[in-house]
């Protein structure tokens, strides 16, 4: 199809067109106003703020027994970590050695193992 300048469809015709749909401007109106009207609906939505949402039952009463009844936010402040079990301060566990000097140290060891082993046998 062909258009002149001066009587250029609009991007919604172009596009019933283009789908090979007959153009129709009422129909056209009719959507326009579907969707402006989901948008203020949706605006309003989103001005009411989110909807409260509640469970289908308590699961308080039914896995007491698992979760307890005291809430986990509270019981993980009074929880403290074992100072003898898994916790090594980070001091301790940077090597400040360059990497020469930590093949030296490997080095070393290795001679002195293959050392002993040779006095153990002989």
């Amino acid at each position: 199809m062909l258009f002149k300048k001066e009587f250029a469809p609009c991007d919604e015709e172009l596009e019933a067109y283009r789908r090979g749909e007959e153009w129709d401007p009422r129909q056209a109106e009719e959507r326009r106003r579907m969707k402006e009207a989901a948008q203020r609906q949706a605006e309003e939505e989103a001005l009411r703020g989110p909807a409260e949402v509640t469970p289908p039952s308590d699961y308080k009463d039914k896995y007491s027994h698992l979760i307890g009844r005291v809430a986990a936010k509270d019981a993980a402040q009074a929880m403290e970590a074992n100072k003898a079990y898994g916790c090594v301060p980070v001091a301790n566990k940077r090597d400040t050695r360059s990497i020469e000097e930590a093949m030296n140290e490997i080095r070393a060891k290795k001679r002195l193992r293959q050392s002993e082993e040779e006095a153990k046998s002989s």
